[in-house]
Order: C-alpha cells, then sequence, then structure tokens
C-alpha cells in the first residue's frame, strides 16, 4: 500500500498529483484549482451534478494508469460538461487536458 503526493505546475499554477496503491489495484489523479485529470475511478455522472471540471482517462490491464506521468501522457476520452467549457475534449492528453483547465 503506498500513496505518493507529487507537485506541479500547469499553466503557472499550483496542482498536485495523487498515486494511491494497494494490494490488487492503484488510482491516480492529478488536482488543480480548477478541477481534476483522474484514471477511470471518478464517476462522471456525480461529478456533473456537482459541476466540476473532471477530465477522465482510463488505463487497460496490460497498460494501467499508475503514476502521474502515465496519466499526463494518457488520452482523455470522458469528461465533465464544466470541462468542456474549459476546452478540454476527448482525445487530448492529460496535460493538455490539465493546462487547458488550469488556465480557465
Amino acid at each position: 500500500m503506498g500513496i505518493k503526493i507529487t507537485p506541479l505546475i500547469a499553466k503557472n499554477t499550483p496542482a498536485t498529483g495523487l498515486e494511491v496503491a494497494w494490494s490488487d489495484s492503484q488510482f491516480v489523479m492529478i488536482i488543480c484549482d480548477k478541477g481534476v485529470v483522474a484514471c477511470g475511478v471518478v464517476d462522471k455522472e456525480v461529478m456533473n451534478r456537482a459541476g466540476a471540471a473532471i477530465a477522465i482517462a482510463r488505463g487497460t490491464r496490460e497498460k494501467p494508469l499508475k503514476t502521474v506521468e502515465d496519466l499526463l501522457k494518457a488520452s482523455i476520452v470522458d469528461l465533465t460538461d464544466k470541462a468542456a467549457e474549459y476546452g478540454v475534449s476527448s482525445g487530448m492528453t492529460g496535460q493538455e487536458a490539465l493546462d487547458a483547465i488550469s488556465s480557465a
């Protein structure tokens, strides 16, 4: 089991990477002032109802998203309405989505 916190800068604003792992699984997300880039652990519908800006990437069994670096390189496959308002779109990398949310 482990938790790793990584300070980041996105578009000149602070962000925090969070990697959490336990015996048979893990999740990773990056939190900034205006939203989150995350793996598939986040429920888009709940976050839409909350009005949150969330961009979601999904790993596979063969290539899971384990690290902040994995997430930044991954392709965004789903997002909330607020993230779309901030300029995020499917197909962006996690880095591009983080930059869009951070600069909104």
